[in-house]
């Protein structure tokens, strides 16, 4: 195969990837979720136009304005060694590595379609999501594994409010890493590639934990709402005066390069 088909190829693949988001509801007991109850639920509160709904509680597939929607219960665990790898950096779920692993069953749910933005899927897909959680009681959370993200119910449902205040969960889809060294703080996000954006990384800051995160909070979410894209050498600030460099670099916390923000 040549060049040119090789990267044929792997333009065909990136394109699929971009049509399909999915990730994993985890239940706890024997009981899943109801086909019916979630349909209502999308309908009343989230106002969404459900049509072409077909199949039932073990697997189903429907259409909200365009989007093909698939989503299917698996009797099972997500296997055990997947998630005891995430569990100890999960932050936003303190009991995670009890509470997840005593998880009895799962669901697949997936997003398609060619014609909406990946912010569109995974708005949509989060407020499925949040559905799925308040009509479940033996719902426990969501593994969001493009981001290895495993995120508790109730906090779950907490940010996916924010959907309806016009506002982006991006905590409910990019991972925030945070390693303290001494008196320095590094970040970097995990699933900024899912959105065709770089990952960012601050290295050796000496400014307070919490000013940090809030800062990198809201530069990822500003390249998310604003599909931005950054690159090596520009300047970016939270105001007219700051002007931070941007430099692009091997990463220290991932798998090949990142842009650092000299923070």
């Amino acid at each position: 195969m040549g060049f040119f088909s090789k990267k044929k190829v792997e333009e065909e693949k990136q394109e699929r990837k971009r049509n399909l988001v999915f990730c994993m509801p985890l239940f706890k007991g024997e009981e899943g979720y109801s086909l019916e109850a979630l349909i209502e639920d999308l309908k009343n509160y989230w106002k969404l136009n459900v049509t072409d709904v077909d199949g039932s509680d073990e697997a189903a597939t429907f259409n909200v304005d365009g989007e093909l929607v698939g989503l299917g219960f698996m009797p099972a665990p997500v296997p055990s060694q997947e998630l005891e790898e995430l569990c100890p950096y999960s932050y936003l779920w303190p009991n995670a590595e009890t509470e997840v692993m005593e998880h009895s069953n799962h669901a697949i749910l997936s997003v398609m379609s060619e014609n909406s933005s990946l912010l569109d899927k995974y708005s949509l897909l989060t407020k499925i999501n949040a559905s799925i959680l308040r009509t479940c009681e033996s719902a426990i959370g969501i593994y969001q594994g493009s981001a290895t993200l495993l995120i508790s119910k109730e906090l779950y449902l907490d940010f996916a409010e924010m959907l309806n205040e016009g506002m982006l969960p991006i905590q409910l889809w990019i991972y925030i890493g945070i390693v303290a060294d001494n008196e320095k703080t590094n970040m970097y996000s995990y699933g900024m590639s899912e959105f065709g954006k770089s990952e960012i990384e601050i290295i050796d800051c000496e400014m307070d934990r919490n000013e940090v995160f809030d800062f990198f909070s809201n530069i990822l979410y500003y390249i998310i709402d604003q599909d931005v894209t950054l690159h090596d050498g520009e300047t970016i600030g939270m105001s007219e005066e700051q002007e931070l460099a941007i430099r692009e670099s091997k990463a220290v916390y991932l798998e090949g390069n990142s842009l650092k923000i000299e923070l």
